[in-house]
């Protein structure tokens, strides 16, 4: 007998806000712009895509294309969902990389 499953939606398990404010730090902290505009898409999803769209004055299926990773969203759209969701940005300064080499002192 064949093992049936389904394909996983991030959207069912996003039942908090702690569980979204993660989510979407996890998808900020990968730079990706695809990948940051799909997950507010599954945060959008998670809290009825519907009503977010009619509160941001955008149709549902355009708000679907923006934030679905394979649309370019403007700002404006990115932070316009971000106001409706609850969440801001805000800048941050990046942590310079280390280097795994030890400076060492020229001798003089």
């Amino acid at each position: 007998m064949a093992l049936k499953s389904a394909p996983f939606d991030a959207a069912e398990v996003l039942d908090s806000e702690e569980a979204i404010e993660e989510f979407i730090a996890a998808a900020f902290e990968t730079g990706d712009p695809a990948f940051i505009a799909r997950a507010l898409g599954t945060v959008a999803r998670a809290r009825n895509m519907s009503k977010l769209a009619e509160e941001i004055g955008m149709s549902r299926p355009a708000l679907y294309r923006a934030l679905s990773g394979k649309g370019n969203p403007e700002f404006a759209t990115i932070t316009k969902v971000m106001h409706a969701l609850g969440l801001k940005l805000a800048p941050v300064k990046a942590r310079a990389a280390r280097s795994t080499k030890r400076r060492t002192r020229s001798a003089a």
